[in-house]
């Protein structure tokens, strides 16, 4: 019963956008990786959150390749060495996206509030939720089955509310970067491309995640009728 051919043809779309994304990120993360910068990943970001007015936003160094994020609960913006210490087109792209995230914490942006109150939700959806529904469908107890579909639709609501949150912190790196003169106009094409294939990666898993619901509940939705 678990094991459905049709389930990789629902999610074919996703998964296929998903290749080309990652395709895409480390062929424009490769290419900017060998473009000097004017500064630092370190220094981008810092410069950025003083013209914010964000001294008080702390920035560390983590270990991991592109293990770069911002943490809204800590004001700690932390990147990966080669972000960290790289003074390439690339980590200065990554760290000003970072950046961007602080800067949408400190104006309250409303999907970045939106997203943070999401998290533990998806959190529990994702690991309960699916839990429940495949001991509803080993049952077949349809009862079972919504309350984990229901539970675990909390992950895509999750993608689809991070979905603006990213798009808008690439939005505001790429206007800071070119005004705060940490990187030339002619250059930006370079950082467009690295902030573009990661904002697919994250349409790619929305997608999947939308899909992934949409399957489970147009095939086992109806588990338990008479006419099954």
């Amino acid at each position: 019963m678990f094991f459905d051919p049709m389930y990789f043809l629902w999610l074919a779309p996703a998964l296929l956008l998903a290749g080309l994304a990652q395709l895409w990120i480390s062929s424009a993360y490769s290419r900017a990786s060998a473009r000097p910068a004017r500064m630092s990943g370190y220094s981008a970001a810092r410069r950025i959150l003083d013209a914010a007015h964000l001294q008080d936003v702390q920035i560390e160094q983590v270990a991991g390749h592109l293990s770069d994020h911002y943490d809204p609960s800590a004001k700690v913006l932390r990147l990966s060495g080669e972000v960290f210490h790289g003074q390439t087109l690339s980590a200065v792209g990554i760290a000003a996206h970072e950046a961007g995230h602080a800067i949408q914490d400190a104006v309250g942006y409303i999907p970045l509030v939106v997203r943070n109150l999401a998290v533990p939700v998806a959190g529990f959806g994702s690991s309960i939720g699916m839990g429940l529904l495949f001991v509803g469908i080993l049952l077949t107890f349809k009862p079972l089955i919504w309350i984990g579909l229901i539970l675990f639709s909390a992950v895509a609501v999750f993608q689809l509310v991070n979905l603006p949150v990213e798009f808008n912190a690439s939005s505001r790196a790429k206007a800071l970067l070119v005004d705060l003169g940490i990187v030339p106009p002619e250059d930006m094409g370079a950082v467009r491309n690295v902030l573009s294939a990661a904002a697919l990666t994250y349409v790619a898993a929305t997608l999947q995640s939308v899909l992934t619901v949409a399957y489970y509940a147009t095939r086992f939705a109806g588990v338990g009728r008479s006419d099954d």
